[in-house]
């Protein structure tokens, strides 16, 4: 499956400012939200707090197929 980024809430994963991370995601699953909208769902590759990203269609699509 391909790389997906998202923002980190852990709180290891904030740089010397405070601020959050980009991180890669790991463990990755495509869900729907109760909207009706895909989503991805998985864990930081660094600090394993669970992750939570909404995508577009198209995207969600792509990742099930690369499954």
């Amino acid at each position: 499956m391909a790389k997906l980024m998202g923002l980190c809430m852990g709180k290891t994963c904030k740089d010397s400012s405070g601020k959050r991370q980009m991180r890669e995601m790991k463990d990755i699953e495509i869900v729907e939200m109760r909207t009706g909208r895909p989503a991805a769902k998985g864990k930081c590759s660094v600090c394993g707090t669970g992750m939570y990203k909404i995508l577009k269609k198209e995207d969600a699509e792509a990742y099930k197929k690369a499954a």
